[in-house]
């Protein structure tokens, strides 16, 4: 769990650095959810949830849909998890309604 918590934290640290470039205001939520609030001059644009593959449940999907009836939604998954995380998406209505980015890690080892 602690691992997970950790790439979780990473993946929020990342993702935050490249919406920078977008969006003049984010805050990141450590206590909650969404992960990150992406705004400019105060409105907020969208938000940015980022799951791991143990957080990807129909209880967070139900949140998702909550999520994206108030703003557009980023949602950050792990590449492997893609499939479970869509099949979720479509079974709460809103697969066409938001943006899926993945990532994995990966290590070279010489």
């Amino acid at each position: 769990m602690l691992d997970e918590k950790l790439i979780h934290n990473l993946i929020v640290d990342y993702v935050k650095e490249k919406f920078a470039r977008e969006y003049k205001e984010i805050t990141i939520n450590p206590t909650g959810s969404p992960d990150l609030v992406l705004a400019n001059y105060g409105l907020t644009l969208a938000v940015v949830e980022v799951e791991t593959e143990n957080s990807i449940t129909i209880e967070k999907a139900e949140e998702w849909k909550e999520g994206v009836e108030k703003n557009k939604l980023f949602l950050i998954i792990p590449k492997n998890a893609k499939v479970k995380a869509t099949e979720l998406l479509w079974q709460q209505g809103i697969g066409d309604k938001v943006a899926v980015g993945t990532y994995e890690i990966v290590i070279n080892m010489p």
